[in-house]
Protein backbone atom coordinates (compact mmCIF):
# COMPACT_ATOMS: atom_id res chain seq x y z
CA UNK A 1 0.00 0.00 0.00
CA UNK A 2 1.27 3.46 -0.92
CA UNK A 3 1.72 5.61 2.20
CA UNK A 4 2.01 9.38 1.35
CA UNK A 5 3.87 11.63 3.82
CA UNK A 6 3.43 15.16 3.58
CA UNK A 7 5.44 17.63 2.16
CA UNK A 8 5.99 21.08 0.88
CA UNK A 9 7.71 22.47 -2.12
CA UNK A 10 10.49 24.86 -0.46
CA UNK A 11 12.58 25.98 -3.56
CA UNK A 12 12.01 26.73 -7.13
CA UNK A 13 14.67 27.34 -9.93
CA UNK A 14 13.55 27.56 -12.87
CA UNK A 15 16.10 26.58 -15.95
CA UNK A 16 13.94 27.59 -18.55
CA UNK A 17 10.70 27.75 -19.32
CA UNK A 18 10.64 23.13 -18.87
CA UNK A 19 13.32 22.55 -16.72
CA UNK A 20 13.38 23.02 -13.33
CA UNK A 21 15.11 22.41 -9.44
CA UNK A 22 12.73 21.50 -7.01
CA UNK A 23 13.15 21.24 -3.37
CA UNK A 24 10.49 18.97 -1.46
CA UNK A 25 10.86 19.24 2.56
CA UNK A 26 9.52 16.72 4.76
CA UNK A 27 6.86 18.54 7.38
CA UNK A 28 6.62 15.83 10.02
CA UNK A 29 10.07 14.28 10.02
CA UNK A 30 13.55 14.65 8.58
CA UNK A 31 14.54 12.82 5.04
CA UNK A 32 14.58 9.00 5.88
CA UNK A 33 17.89 7.38 4.97
CA UNK A 34 17.88 6.43 1.43
CA UNK A 35 21.15 5.16 -1.14
CA UNK A 36 22.98 7.65 -3.18
CA UNK A 37 20.78 6.78 -6.69
CA UNK A 38 17.61 5.93 -5.33
CA UNK A 39 14.51 7.86 -5.94
CA UNK A 40 11.00 9.04 -4.11
CA UNK A 41 7.57 9.27 -5.33
CA UNK A 42 5.81 12.37 -5.48
CA UNK A 43 2.40 12.72 -5.22
CA UNK A 44 0.21 16.16 -6.13
CA UNK A 45 -3.49 16.45 -6.28
CA UNK A 46 -4.46 17.23 -10.15
CA UNK A 47 -7.80 18.51 -10.01
CA UNK A 48 -8.77 17.59 -13.45
CA UNK A 49 -8.68 14.06 -12.33
CA UNK A 50 -9.67 14.66 -8.79
CA UNK A 51 -7.14 12.39 -7.51
CA UNK A 52 -3.46 12.27 -6.39
CA UNK A 53 -0.74 11.57 -9.78
CA UNK A 54 2.26 10.34 -8.44
CA UNK A 55 5.61 9.94 -10.58
CA UNK A 56 9.14 8.80 -9.33
CA UNK A 57 12.14 11.28 -9.31
CA UNK A 58 15.74 10.01 -9.33
CA UNK A 59 17.18 11.96 -6.31
CA UNK A 60 19.86 14.67 -6.54
CA UNK A 61 20.42 15.78 -3.07
CA UNK A 62 23.03 12.97 -1.27
CA UNK A 63 21.77 10.94 2.05
CA UNK A 64 23.88 13.08 4.01
CA UNK A 65 20.99 15.71 3.46
CA UNK A 66 17.94 15.59 6.04
CA UNK A 67 16.18 18.91 5.29
CA UNK A 68 15.06 18.24 1.82
CA UNK A 69 15.37 16.07 -1.33
CA UNK A 70 15.92 17.74 -4.42
CA UNK A 71 14.96 17.00 -7.91
CA UNK A 72 15.91 18.11 -11.48
CA UNK A 73 12.48 18.00 -13.48
CA UNK A 74 11.69 18.26 -16.85
CA UNK A 75 8.28 19.36 -17.91
CA UNK A 76 6.56 17.23 -20.18
CA UNK A 77 4.80 18.79 -22.96
CA UNK A 78 3.89 16.67 -25.55
CA UNK A 79 2.36 14.53 -27.13
CA UNK A 80 0.15 15.22 -24.42
CA UNK A 81 0.77 17.56 -21.38
CA UNK A 82 2.40 15.62 -18.23
CA UNK A 83 -0.30 14.72 -15.11
CA UNK A 84 1.97 15.36 -12.73
CA UNK A 85 4.73 17.76 -13.96
CA UNK A 86 2.36 20.42 -15.44
CA UNK A 87 0.85 20.91 -11.85
CA UNK A 88 3.95 20.97 -10.84
CA UNK A 89 5.00 23.51 -12.76
CA UNK A 90 2.04 25.34 -11.87
CA UNK A 91 2.89 25.09 -8.31
CA UNK A 92 4.12 27.90 -5.86
CA UNK A 93 6.99 27.64 -3.18
CA UNK A 94 5.01 26.74 -0.05
CA UNK A 95 2.65 24.87 -1.36
CA UNK A 96 1.97 20.66 -0.42
CA UNK A 97 3.74 17.84 -2.07
CA UNK A 98 2.99 14.32 -0.92
CA UNK A 99 6.12 11.89 -1.31
CA UNK A 100 6.70 8.09 -0.47
CA UNK A 101 9.83 6.84 0.98
CA UNK A 102 12.47 6.59 -1.35
CA UNK A 103 13.86 3.32 -2.67
CA UNK A 104 15.32 1.68 -6.14
CA UNK A 105 18.23 -0.23 -6.88
CA UNK A 106 20.58 2.42 -9.30
CA UNK A 107 23.20 2.08 -6.53
CA UNK A 108 26.89 2.74 -6.13
CA UNK A 109 28.42 -0.91 -6.60
CA UNK A 110 30.90 -0.79 -3.39
CA UNK A 111 32.35 -4.36 -3.54
CA UNK A 112 33.14 -7.00 -6.93
CA UNK A 113 31.68 -10.32 -6.95
CA UNK A 114 34.26 -12.16 -4.98
CA UNK A 115 33.43 -9.17 -1.89
CA UNK A 116 36.57 -7.40 -2.78
CA UNK A 117 36.23 -3.71 -2.60
CA UNK A 118 35.48 -2.42 -6.22
CA UNK A 119 38.41 0.06 -6.50
CA UNK A 120 37.89 0.79 -10.16
CA UNK A 121 37.07 4.41 -11.78
CA UNK A 122 33.72 5.38 -11.67
CA UNK A 123 32.39 7.11 -15.33
CA UNK A 124 28.98 8.66 -14.60
CA UNK A 125 27.47 8.85 -17.95
CA UNK A 126 23.99 11.22 -17.67
CA UNK A 127 21.80 12.64 -20.56
CA UNK A 128 19.31 15.35 -19.70
CA UNK A 129 17.55 14.80 -16.58
CA UNK A 130 19.23 11.67 -15.99
CA UNK A 131 22.33 13.38 -14.17
CA UNK A 132 19.93 13.71 -10.77
CA UNK A 133 21.48 10.24 -9.39
CA UNK A 134 24.83 10.85 -10.04
CA UNK A 135 24.99 14.86 -8.11
CA UNK A 136 23.77 12.25 -5.33
CA UNK A 137 26.32 9.88 -6.10
CA UNK A 138 29.39 12.55 -6.08
CA UNK A 139 28.27 14.53 -2.87
CA UNK A 140 27.71 11.36 -1.45
CA UNK A 141 31.28 10.18 -1.85
CA UNK A 142 32.96 13.05 -1.02
CA UNK A 143 30.83 13.59 2.24
CA UNK A 144 32.41 10.32 3.04
CA UNK A 145 36.04 10.65 1.51
CA UNK A 146 36.01 8.62 -0.97
CA UNK A 147 39.22 8.15 -3.07
CA UNK A 148 37.79 6.68 -6.23
CA UNK A 149 38.09 8.14 -9.15
CA UNK A 150 34.81 10.07 -10.74
CA UNK A 151 34.29 11.11 -14.37
CA UNK A 152 30.93 13.22 -14.50
CA UNK A 153 29.53 13.11 -18.42
CA UNK A 154 26.79 15.33 -18.76
CA UNK A 155 24.86 15.61 -22.34
CA UNK A 156 22.34 18.27 -22.83
CA UNK A 157 20.70 19.88 -26.55
CA UNK A 158 21.45 23.80 -24.68
CA UNK A 159 23.52 24.93 -22.80
CA UNK A 160 21.11 26.27 -19.97
CA UNK A 161 20.17 22.20 -19.82
CA UNK A 162 23.81 22.13 -18.01
CA UNK A 163 21.43 21.64 -14.76
CA UNK A 164 24.58 21.93 -12.15
CA UNK A 165 27.38 22.83 -14.43
CA UNK A 166 28.80 25.24 -11.83
CA UNK A 167 28.61 23.00 -8.79
CA UNK A 168 30.42 19.96 -10.64
CA UNK A 169 33.16 22.42 -11.75
CA UNK A 170 33.28 23.24 -8.20
CA UNK A 171 33.66 20.15 -7.43
CA UNK A 172 36.42 19.48 -10.13
CA UNK A 173 38.15 22.80 -8.92
CA UNK A 174 38.31 21.15 -5.28
CA UNK A 175 39.77 18.56 -6.35
CA UNK A 176 42.65 19.87 -8.36
CA UNK A 177 43.62 22.43 -4.77
CA UNK A 178 43.13 19.56 -3.02
CA UNK A 179 45.24 16.85 -4.78
CA UNK A 180 43.63 13.79 -6.72
CA UNK A 181 45.19 11.59 -4.04
CA UNK A 182 42.47 13.51 -1.42
CA UNK A 183 39.34 13.70 -3.74
CA UNK A 184 39.46 12.71 -7.93
CA UNK A 185 36.97 14.46 -9.52
CA UNK A 186 36.63 15.30 -13.06
CA UNK A 187 33.65 16.82 -15.41
CA UNK A 188 32.79 17.14 -19.04
CA UNK A 189 29.72 18.18 -20.72
CA UNK A 190 28.22 18.16 -24.45
CA UNK A 191 26.33 19.68 -26.04
CA UNK A 192 24.03 18.25 -28.95
CA UNK A 193 22.62 20.95 -31.05
CA UNK A 194 26.28 23.29 -31.24
CA UNK A 195 24.95 24.63 -34.67
CA UNK A 196 22.02 26.93 -33.05
CA UNK A 197 22.72 30.24 -32.08
CA UNK A 198 22.18 30.17 -28.25
CA UNK A 199 24.93 27.60 -27.94
CA UNK A 200 27.47 29.99 -30.15
CA UNK A 201 29.21 30.46 -27.08
CA UNK A 202 29.96 26.66 -26.39
CA UNK A 203 33.38 25.34 -27.19
CA UNK A 204 33.57 22.03 -25.39
CA UNK A 205 32.24 18.56 -26.49
CA UNK A 206 29.59 18.07 -29.56
CA UNK A 207 27.19 16.02 -29.72
CA UNK A 208 25.37 13.25 -27.65
CA UNK A 209 26.56 12.39 -24.64
CA UNK A 210 28.18 9.02 -25.44
CA UNK A 211 30.29 10.41 -27.84
CA UNK A 212 32.98 11.30 -25.30
CA UNK A 213 33.48 7.10 -25.77
CA UNK A 214 34.49 6.81 -29.60
CA UNK A 215 38.08 7.36 -30.60
CA UNK A 216 38.30 10.86 -32.60
CA UNK A 217 38.86 10.90 -35.95
CA UNK A 218 42.03 9.91 -36.98
CA UNK A 219 42.78 8.32 -33.80
CA UNK A 220 42.31 4.99 -31.71
CA UNK A 221 41.82 7.34 -28.53
CA UNK A 222 38.21 8.61 -27.11
CA UNK A 223 37.80 11.95 -25.35
CA UNK A 224 37.42 9.82 -22.11
CA UNK A 225 40.99 7.98 -22.67
CA UNK A 226 42.45 11.25 -23.45
CA UNK A 227 41.10 13.15 -20.14
CA UNK A 228 42.04 9.91 -17.99
CA UNK A 229 45.35 9.62 -19.93
CA UNK A 230 44.99 5.63 -20.06
CA UNK A 231 42.95 3.22 -21.91
CA UNK A 232 39.52 2.20 -20.76
CA UNK A 233 39.15 -1.38 -19.97
CA UNK A 234 36.42 -3.48 -17.94
CA UNK A 235 39.75 -3.92 -15.33
CA UNK A 236 40.08 0.14 -14.76
CA UNK A 237 36.68 1.23 -15.23
CA UNK A 238 33.12 1.11 -14.45
CA UNK A 239 30.17 2.53 -15.89
CA UNK A 240 26.68 4.29 -15.16
CA UNK A 241 24.51 5.48 -17.30
CA UNK A 242 21.38 7.38 -16.85
CA UNK A 243 19.02 8.71 -18.79
CA UNK A 244 16.31 8.22 -21.86
CA UNK A 245 16.74 4.92 -23.39
CA UNK A 246 18.66 5.77 -26.67
CA UNK A 247 21.37 7.20 -24.63
CA UNK A 248 21.31 3.92 -23.29
CA UNK A 249 21.60 2.34 -25.89
CA UNK A 250 24.30 4.66 -27.48
CA UNK A 251 26.96 3.79 -24.34
CA UNK A 252 26.11 -0.13 -24.65
CA UNK A 253 26.65 -0.34 -28.25
CA UNK A 254 30.27 1.28 -27.73
CA UNK A 255 31.06 -0.62 -24.70
CA UNK A 256 29.46 -3.71 -25.38
CA UNK A 257 32.26 -4.56 -27.81
CA UNK A 258 34.82 -3.88 -25.83
CA UNK A 259 34.51 -6.63 -23.15
CA UNK A 260 32.35 -4.34 -21.01
CA UNK A 261 29.18 -6.12 -19.13
CA UNK A 262 26.06 -4.98 -18.12
CA UNK A 263 24.48 -6.01 -14.37
CA UNK A 264 21.61 -7.25 -15.65
CA UNK A 265 23.74 -10.25 -18.15
CA UNK A 266 26.89 -10.79 -15.35
CA UNK A 267 29.58 -13.10 -16.08
CA UNK A 268 29.63 -16.80 -14.99
CA UNK A 269 31.07 -15.41 -11.83
CA UNK A 270 28.78 -12.39 -11.14
CA UNK A 271 30.87 -9.46 -12.47
CA UNK A 272 29.82 -6.81 -14.29
CA UNK A 273 30.73 -3.52 -15.41
CA UNK A 274 27.96 -1.59 -16.41
CA UNK A 275 24.85 0.10 -14.53
CA UNK A 276 22.45 1.56 -16.50
CA UNK A 277 18.82 3.07 -15.78
CA UNK A 278 16.34 4.77 -18.35
CA UNK A 279 12.75 6.46 -18.46
CA UNK A 280 11.50 6.24 -21.95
Amino acid sequence: MVVDNRGVISYTRILKEDLAIYKITPVDDPVPDFKAGQFVTIGLHNPNEGKIVRRAYSIASPPEQKKYFELIVRWVRKPLPGRLTTELFNRREGEDAAWVKPTGIFTINEKMHDGSPDNRRMVLIGGGTGLAPFISYSLHLKSIGSKREIVVLHGASYVDELSYRELLTQLEEESEDMGRDKWNFRYRASISRPQEWFNRTWSGQKGRVESFLRPKPGTDQSPLEELVKEKITPENTSFYVCGWQGTVDGALDYLVPKGFVTERNKRTDGSFDIKFESYG
